[in-house]
């Protein structure tokens, strides 16, 4: 359960997917001037260096966003928080979720991230310390139920597991369902893995069913390497933003070019 740790996979077609969707539903957000609340259950270290020795063992980066950063306009959110953390840390760094939602989120919304790792989340707190992240070391799953509903109410939460523990998919519809009961205008957003041998399939028919006015957006790429199990990615979204639909067809227009 404390094993994954994201470096070995920072900046990899995933990432593209999911940062990208993050990046503008926060940009939406924000574009209305009502506080909102940032939350995440597993939040990773933050801030990646695609060029140090965990990246390169696998070369995810090189075969995700290394192709992908043409696909983004200057002004689209995801590029804009990508040269906000290049211009800070370089042109080799690469923002987990955190922080691309620090550089997308205005200075009066507050950041609660949870990260379970010990290493994980020391690299975090340093990391996300100059955007006044409130950062925890505790269970993502407990986080989200505790402390749904957030203050302020509005607000999105990324829920963003290793899947290690293979109970998850079985698991998660549940736990959802409870926490969208709890906060019921929060954007609820899910990232998953989609694998050769589709673990996910049950999962996602579990939520659209208990969801079904969600947003379920999947995206296909090359293995990236030669007996990669991951070719594929899906976030599961509840109460998406206006737009979201029409932003998930450019995005696959663009996945749709690797295949």
């Amino acid at each position: 359960m404390l094993s994954y740790q994201h470096a070995y996979h920072a900046g990899n077609m995933a990432d593209v997917h999911k940062h990208a969707i993050l990046a503008w539903i926060l940009e939406y957000m924000t574009r209305k001037d009502k506080p909102l609340t940032y939350m995440e259950t597993h939040a990773g270290r933050g801030l990646y260096d695609v060029t140090d020795e965990m990246a390169a063992k696998t070369g995810e980066a090189a075969q995700g966003i290394a192709i992908a950063r043409k696909w983004f306009a200057a002004d689209h959110p995801y590029a804009v928080a990508l040269n906000k953390v290049h211009a800070d840390h370089g042109p080799n760094a690469y923002p987990g979720s955190p922080m691309v939602a620090a550089h997308v989120l205005r200075p009066s919304d507050p950041l609660f991230l949870t990260e379970l790792h010990p290493q994980e989340f020391g690299h975090l707190r340093e990391n996300m310390k100059p955007h006044a992240a409130i950062c925890q070391q505790r269970d993502g799953w407990e986080m989200a139920l505790s402390q749904c509903p957030p203050d302020p109410r509005r607000g999105m939460l990324l829920i963003d597991p290793s899947f290690e523990v293979k109970t998850d998919y079985e698991t998660i519809p549940d736990t959802i369902r409870k926490i969208n009961r709890k906060w019921s205008v929060g954007v609820i957003a899910l990232w998953y893995p989609i694998l050769t041998d589709a673990p996910h399939l049950p999962m996602t028919r579990a939520l659209k069913r208990n969801h079904p006015d969600a947003l379920c957006h999947e995206v296909h790429f090359p293995p990236a390497r030669a007996g990669h199990r991951m070719v594929g990615s899906g976030m599961f979204v509840i109460n998406p933003p206006y737009g979201l639909e029409e932003e998930g067809k450019w995005l696959s227009s663009q996945f749709r070019k690797l295949l």
